[in-house]
């Protein structure tokens, strides 16, 4: 029996960042489940009059993805829409997904995430960054690592913290980064850092932008990502080869 999984991005928070094919796949959906902030996103493209909504928890997810799976009909539809994309930081829902619907059941659409909007909004680009994902349940600590020697060889970092409520001792938050930092041999006083809240979501969006060391005593919202910024702009006039000499000019004057 075929029951239909679409795992969809939704962007930052805004509507306007919904791509058209996310729209598309809600409206087609006869279920849609999620966690509060991402149904809000998406609530304008709902229609409650012929859609089952769910609203899900990290306490319920399990019983609540179980539950509308058995309630499905053959050919019908389902959309779990994730904040920013769902390619990014979201394995460990997705993977069990693919568990409860299979592979051949699941389609993922892409959506644009929080770490691009970080990175257009800092000019520091993706290419030339380290891009981290401490928001995960499982050990941090390679991550941590990886973090460290980024750093150390003067990479960018893009990242989003660990917000932990339950568990305050499990936060990695920024002022524990800035702190892990220092305590790692990093000199956070000259070390540049933006720091992003509610991206997108133009009446809440607060952008910091200092040292790290700044960030030790300061707390920030769990929906924010980090940037370290140790950029060097270089273009293509900047590298000596034969295509980057200015061309002659001619006019043609027939």
């Amino acid at each position: 029996m075929q029951k239909n999984l679409l795992i969809v991005g939704v962007g930052p928070g805004s509507p306007q960042y919904l791509t058209c094919i996310a729209m598309d796949a809600i409206k087609k959906s006869r279920y849609v489940v999620g966690y509060k902030f991402t149904l809000d996103t998406v609530e304008s493209v709902i229609d409650k009059t012929r859609q089952e909504v769910y609203h899900v928890t990290m306490q319920n997810q399990e019983s609540t993805y179980q539950y509308v799976y058995n309630k499905m009909k053959e050919g019908e539809y389902c959309t779990v829409p994730f904040t920013g994309d769902a390619n990014f930081s979201e394995s460990e829902v997705v993977d069990r997904l693919l568990e409860i619907f299979g592979d051949k059941n699941v389609e993922i659409i892409p959506g644009i995430s929080s770490i691009q909007i970080a990175s257009s909004k800092s000019m520091i680009p993706l290419d030339k960054s380290l891009v981290l994902s401490f928001h995960i349940s499982g050990d941090i600590e390679k991550k941590k690592k990886e973090l460290i020697n980024a750093i150390m060889d003067k990479k960018n970092v893009i990242l989003l913290p660990r917000p932990w409520p339950d568990d305050p001792s499990r936060n990695f938050m920024q002022s524990e980064i800035a702190k892990y930092l220092k305590l790692n041999g990093i000199d956070t006083s000259i070390l540049k850092v933006w720091v992003f809240e509610y991206l997108t979501q133009y009446d809440k969006e607060t952008i910091f932008r200092g040292k790290a060391i700044d960030l030790e005593e300061m707390s920030f919202n769990p929906l924010s990502v980090m940037v370290i910024d140790q950029n060097e702009r270089h273009s293509y006039r900047d590298f000596d080869s034969p295509e980057n000499k200015s061309p002659e000019i001619v006019l043609d004057n027939n």
